[in-house]
């Protein structure tokens, strides 16, 4: 029987161990004191495990090389991931925007499906085991080295080693310096699903607000729309974050200036808004303007929104021109940030980039450059929006990968 060694027990590497472990004797490594520690924290520890849409649909979702992934969502699909956990008794949920989560909203519950899963099918786990050095001759690993000093025989080798994101559970982009090492080429690691910074630093009395039902543009020179969605979002102390902006941000690149436009209440034209603005303003006519937006604003937002009108807090209602009004309407229609930059890789949900996909193939996850070396995951040059679609790669791909072993 063949020995595989997968490197790396996050979802891509734990789902690739249970499928090899199916023809092969499998050792599952990971530098962790525990399996699946970045897919703890993930959904902030609910664990969004995948998403509900028709799989068809998934390609929209992935910016980053989607047709490489036709082969391996279709091959395992989003339904196979919850017929998966919901036959290792984990019962799951749908959610707004299709998002899937366990039903006891803990990810603890995900990483106990995955553990009876391995337990079951014999996969030898050994953590605290980090890969220190890949050791390959003739286009062939021989073996793996771990903590500097033990060396692991093995015939087959599949790395699930993740991004550069999240440092502290393990993903320090060590998998594209070993592929590079191996000889694959690496696309540069940028961060695909991270906050952004704006330069307006009054973003910082606006701490912690969260807006729903928004609407975000995000413009190229104040021109070109690079990204527009609609959902939520999360003012920080240092700008903007929340699944729309994280969504954004994978469209961003240093080298460029943008803005960031939100519409604050897209559901209505600018018309309609005027309409709502006077019917508000019925019923405070002898009030002072700050006090007539309560019903359609969030109350943390109306000191900036009042700034922005030019109109003064003190002004009655009452005296308030059409041409103010409509001031105010195009400043809630269009509320500007000049961005930044992207907050450091570090912070990244996601990594972009990873090993070249054009040197995998996408039908296995084989590395067409080393004869017994596959891929999973985050390692490789694929990414996605939020809403689970990240992981259901992580699970397809680690899923093809660990089907598709052959061994002289």
């Amino acid at each position: 029987m063949s020995k595989v060694i997968v490197i790396g027990a996050g979802p891509a590497g734990m789902m690739a161990a249970l499928q090899a472990a199916k023809k092969h004797e499998v050792i599952l490594l990971d530098g962790n004191e525990r399996i699946g520690k970045k897919l703890f924290i993930t959904g902030k520890g609910r664990c969004n495990v995948t998403n509900a849409k028709d799989i068809s649909e998934f390609f929209e979702y992935i910016p980053g090389n989607p047709h490489f992934l036709y082969s391996a969502l279709y091959s395992f699909t989003n339904e196979d991931t919850i017929n998966f956990f919901e036959c290792e008794g984990v019962k799951l949920k749908v959610e707004r925007g299709d998002r899937v989560f366990p039903e006891s909203d803990k990810s603890s519950d995900i990483i106990r499906g995955l553990s009876n899963a391995l337990s079951r099918t014999k996969v030898k786990i050994k953590l605290n085991s980090k890969v220190t050095d890949i050791k390959s001759k003739d286009k062939k690993i021989t073996a793996v080295e771990i903590n500097n000093d033990e060396i692991l025989n093995g015939d087959y080798f599949i790395i699930a080693t993740g991004g550069a994101s999240y440092p502290l559970t393990g993903s320090r982009g060590e998998g594209q310096k070993f592929a590079k090492k191996l000889g694959h080429k690496i696309v540069p690691l940028i961060p695909a699903l991270v906050p952004i910074e704006v330069t307006d630093a009054k973003t910082k009395e606006l701490m912690g607000l969260s807006l729903k039902n928004v609407e975000v543009i995000i413009k190229e020179n104040d021109k070109k729309a690079v990204y527009k969605n609609f959902g939520e979002m999360l003012f920080t102390h240092f700008g903007v974050s929340g699944p729309l902006i994280l969504s954004g941000s994978r469209f961003i690149r240093k080298d460029k200036k943008y803005k960031l436009y939100i519409d604050l209440k897209p559901a209505l034209n600018l018309g309609e808004l005027d309409k709502r603005i006077q019917k508000d303003f019925g019923k405070y006519l002898n009030k002072d303007f700050k006090n007539s937006l309560d019903e359609l604003l969030p109350q943390k937002l109306i000191p900036m929104i009042i700034d922005l009108s030019g109109i003064s807090e003190t002004k009655k209602v009452n005296e308030i021109t059409k041409e103010e009004r409509k001031n105010l309407v195009n400043v809630i229609k269009n509320l500007t940030f000049e961005i930044k930059g992207l907050r450091p890789l570090e912070e990244g949900i996601v990594t972009a980039g990873g090993v070249d996909i054009k040197e995998i193939d996408p039908s296995t996850m084989k590395s067409r450059i080393i004869e017994n070396l596959s891929f999973a995951g985050e390692v490789m040059d694929v990414d996605a929006f939020t809403g689970g679609y990240n992981v259901q790669i992580a699970f397809s791909t680690g899923f093809i990968a660990g089907n598709n072993i052959y061994t002289l």
